[in-house]
């Protein structure tokens, strides 16, 4: 029996690997409410997503994706918290404010899986959404869920993570963060 690879694991759930255009392509907004049965639609194919990559590996800290991770460029994510709070559905997400205050922690990616990265990040960070309807709404993140947030609202900017790693740093193999103690957890957050 063959030793799978975290990313190849991902890749075969459907999730788009490191390299492709899409991760690095800014998402296309949503014209909200006319396209509401397209963005349902990816909505729907997210928590599709979600649910097949929480078969085959457990988030206890919360996970999430966008749509650029299963290879649509559209302006959509859902993050699933920790424990049994409910999902938060992004659609046209923007980050309008956020606190001066930051931590650094290790940040995964469905995308690139077999590494870590040491990532600073806003302790606070308040997100403008647009619903199905059209209108707008700001809502105020903290600490853990802010993390998880910031890094699906990068996806539809098209960013990774490593973009906000400080000067010099790299990734870590996952084997090599299991071992350093270090591990993010939410509930630390």
């Amino acid at each position: 029996m063959t030793n799978v690879r975290p990313s190849q694991q991902m890749r075969d759930l459907g999730v788009v690997q490191e390299g492709a255009a899409i991760l690095t392509t800014p998402a296309r907004p949503f014209n909200l409410p006319s396209e509401r049965d397209e963005a349902e639609h990816i909505v729907d194919e997210l928590f599709a997503a979600l649910n097949r990559i929480s078969q085959v590996h457990p988030f206890a800290k919360g996970m999430g994706i966008a749509a650029p991770q299963i290879g649509i460029g559209r302006a959509a994510a859902v993050v699933q918290p920790p424990g049994d709070a409910p999902a938060i559905i992004l659609l046209n997400p923007r980050i309008t404010a956020h606190a001066e205050a930051s931590d650094e922690q290790y940040e995964g990616c469905l995308s690139f899986f077999d590494v870590r990265g040491l990532v600073p990040r806003p302790l606070e960070i308040t997100v403008e959404t647009t619903a199905l309807s059209g209108e707008t709404a700001a809502t105020v993140y903290e600490h853990g869920l802010a993390r998880l947030i910031h890094h699906e609202i990068d996806h539809l900017d098209g960013l990774l993570y490593t973009a906000h790693m400080r000067a010099g740093a790299t990734p870590i193999p996952v084997e090599e963060y299991r071992q350093s103690g270090q591990a993010w957890s939410y509930e630390d957050a």
